[in-house]
């Protein structure tokens, strides 16, 4: 896939919107110095390029009841493509499920789950994994503490 070229008033954009996609076009173009016309067409170009992938509301996870953000590692049953769809649908269709990564090494995957408590973690590994035909085994991790939580590119400007 190629990557579009970025030039300074680009990344200027897209490092003040990841910042706050809110921002009007009008602060937007106060910001990068362009006039409202420019700044719109710009942002409009990344957004037809997809580099804006798209616009989102934070909402915080606590506030929302979900006390507990865990890690949980998945050896699959058997290595081959059609087990490896069926995980990736079930990781899809689950929506305690924040990412799911496929990864080197010794585990086959790791997984980003939010649950409101212990119960739900129990719940969610007992009910939604385990008995899954594609895994073979999980190992669970609960997050004690959030050092940094992110989802902001490094674009220098």
């Amino acid at each position: 896939m190629a990557v579009p070229a970025l030039d300074a008033t680009d990344r200027k954009i897209l490092a003040h919107l990841q910042r706050d996609a809110r921002l009007t076009n009008n602060d937007l173009a106060e910001r990068v110095h362009l006039s409202p016309s420019q700044c719109s067409r710009r942002r409009a170009r990344l957004e037809e390029e997809g580099l804006i992938a798209g616009y989102h509301a934070q909402v915080d996870r606590e506030k929302a009841g979900f006390a507990l953000v865990n890690f949980i590692t998945v050896t699959l049953a058997a290595h081959d493509r059609r087990n490896a769809a069926r995980f990736a649908e079930l990781m899809a269709r689950l929506p305690e499920v924040q990412e799911a990564h496929a990864l080197t090494g010794e585990m086959d995957y790791i997984v980003k789950v939010v649950t409101r408590d212990l119960r739900g973690l129990s719940d969610f590994v007992n009910d939604m994994l385990l008995p899954h035909e594609a895994v073979q085994n999980v190992k669970t991790s609960i997050v004690l503490q959030t050092l940094k939580d992110s989802n902001e590119l490094p674009i220098h400007t």
